[in-house]
């Protein structure tokens, strides 16, 4: 597994590789001249998890989930203002980009939106899905009042970017192009007013002893030019904790400061099965640097593969400490379902960390990892109520009857607006004479897969001019690896049918004539790796089509990459899936 990640990492690294929780939609200017006007209308989406962990581990009253983020929500970072909480994760080629959660307490979590939302700020319409924005890292200055979000965006001709604002509430600023190669930025705000850039790099040139070899550098940051400041470059990691054992992709560098010392922590082993957490520490924030004794602080890589519940590749993590004087921890990790795929993706995971020693340790986190954990001291778990974010098993229901649409809801490559308006009868989606396996924006409105076992049915009005027409679900790991499950014509003819594509060869799995003459239910179920898509055309009674089907291309490590899978409202006015 290590030695895929590594491909994909050094083409993405070489540049190689291709307000309240809600979103108002409005009528807005279309991409003229890439538009049908045979638009299908969704006037209803439900989805419904139903994991068996979260059926044998009940909440107690003093008890909450982890991961905290279900689903494709990976690398996260966290910053803390007083007691504001905010974190943000990757997002690759999803648009808007850099979803950021705000809590008080670390258990209750609200998605405020996302920091790059305007086209000025993300240009990724023609990358591949895992392009695009990833590793971002969020950090609060306190010497200029100043949150800043710093990160790796690999389309539009950016690398690493730096954004800011005084309220993450209200919106970021425009991109500042930063003057450095490499992946995983982060920035450090020293005591004295100084700040500081550290990141992912290759070795020097002609340094290179082994494939994965990488290193991590720091510069001096100019806060009023919001660049790095040429010349001050220094490697302060050479490989990762023993160069000797040869480490691969030492990454994601965060610099903590305790005791008048700095801690330097990093993954390390790839973010795939060897993923771990390591720690140095420094008189300096230049260093040098000096491993601790007891690294990693953090992974699952030495347990049985056997064990219930399993977590796995666990890394890439950030602290900070929690409203009752503790420390946490948030990494990325994986659940593999029975058969060992990863479709839910990379997702945010909590753990305590002891910091009573030198180093930190994560408590827990060399040991499996439970899917409970206990609360901080005086907060009461309000996961799934109101505007806070689920987790466990929920249901979440989409009427489409606001223009208030939950920031859930995701395009790939372009804005959801370009596509999607809310009139009197739903969603109207206006399809894009692109389809769903173009390297570019999609009419698509997605949501991630946030269970193994889940039920997402969806009511479809749409009758098809033409077999270049199609709307319908899509279950999407990528533009490469996808199943569409919609509605066509040909001939006079309205068909269903199920079309999967892997590795980029299409293939329909079934079709059968259809009646579109009332509204159509469209539902695809997964339990585990069986997936089954069927649909009703009386609103109760469900006909499955193409039988069971495996989920083996919406997951990680069959399809590559690093995203989970997505659930999709799609419609094309360029559908190249014929029934049979």
């Amino acid at each position: 597994m290590k030695h895929k990640f590594n491909v994909i990492f050094t083409l993405l690294a070489t540049g190689l590789f291709f307000m309240c929780p809600f979103l108002e939609i409005k009528a807005s200017d279309k991409l003229k001249g890439n538009l049908s006007q045979n638009s299908p209308v969704f006037s209803r989406f439900e989805y419904q998890g139903n994991d068996k962990v979260y059926q044998d581990h009940p909440l107690e009253d003093d008890e909450f989930y982890s991961p905290i983020l279900q689903g494709c929500y990976p690398d996260p970072s966290i910053t803390r203002k007083g007691n504001d909480y905010y974190v943000v994760n990757s997002s690759f080629a999803m648009f808007p980009g850099v979803p950021i959660f705000h809590s008080n307490d670390l258990v209750n979590w609200k998605q405020i939106g996302h920091v790059l939302d305007r086209t000025s700020q993300l240009k990724v319409h023609d990358t591949g899905i895992s392009a695009g924005v990833y590793a971002p890292a969020i950090r609060y200055n306190p010497y200029n009042d100043t949150f800043y979000m710093i990160t790796t965006q690999f389309a539009g001709d950016f690398g690493n970017i730096v954004v800011k604002t005084k309220d993450p509430h209200k919106g970021w600023s425009d991109p500042f192009k930063l003057n450095f190669n490499g992946i995983d930025p982060s920035i450090f705000f020293d005591d004295d007013g100084k700040a500081y850039v550290v990141h992912n790099d290759a070795p020097d040139r002609g340094k290179e002893l082994y494939e994965g070899h990488r290193v991590i550098k720091i510069w001096d940051y100019d806060l009023e030019k919001d660049q790095v400041i040429a010349g001050t470059d220094k490697i302060i990691v050479d490989g990762g904790v023993d160069i000797t054992q040869e480490p691969i992709w030492i990454e994601a560098p965060h610099i903590y400061k305790k005791n008048g010392r700095y801690f330097l922590m990093c993954a390390e082993g790839g973010t795939g099965d060897w993923h771990s957490e390591v720690i140095f520490v420094s008189d300096d924030p230049r260093g040098p640097y000096v491993p601790a004794k007891n690294n990693p602080i953090m992974s699952q890589r030495y347990l049985n593969p056997n064990r219930a519940n399993r977590v796995e590749w666990a890394g890439h993590a950030d602290l900070v400490e929690g409203p009752d004087g503790t420390m946490y921890g948030v990494f990325l990790a994986v659940r593999p379902n029975e058969k060992g795929r990863v479709n839910t993706g990379r997702e945010t995971f909590i753990l305590p960390v002891d910091w009573s020693g030198e180093f930190p340790v994560f408590i827990n986190g060399l040991i499996p990892l439970e899917p409970k954990l206990k609360m901080p001291q005086d907060v009461v778990n309000k996961t799934g109520t109101g505007e806070f974010f689920p987790n466990g098993n929920f249901t979440f229901t989409e009427d489409f009857t606001s223009e208030l649409l939950d920031y859930r809801w995701i395009g790939m490559r372009g804005p959801r607006e370009e596509f999607i308006e809310v009139t009197e009868k739903g969603l109207q989606v206006t399809p894009f004479k692109t389809n769903i396996k173009a390297v570019a924006p999609t009419s698509a409105l997605f949501q991630r897969q946030m269970h193994k076992n889940f039920t997402a049915t969806t009511t479809l009005d749409y009758q098809p001019a033409t077999e270049r027409d199609l709307a319908g679900i899509v279950c999407y790991q990528s533009e490469s690896f996808n199943y569409v499950f919609g509605i066509t014509k040909k001939d006079s003819d309205y068909y269903l049918l199920l079309e999967r594509t892997e590795n980029g060869k299409s293939e329909i799995q079934a079709s059968s004539k259809i009646d579109v003459a009332a509204p159509i239910k469209l539902q695809v179920q997964a339990d585990g790796d069986d997936y089954r898509f069927s649909y009703s055309v009386n609103g109760n009674d469900f006909i499955n089509l193409g039988g069971t089907v495996s989920g083996d291309i919406l997951s990680t490590n069959v399809a590559g990459g690093f995203t989970g899978s997505l659930i999709g409202l799609y419609a094309t006015s360029a559908n190249d899936a014929l029934p049979e």
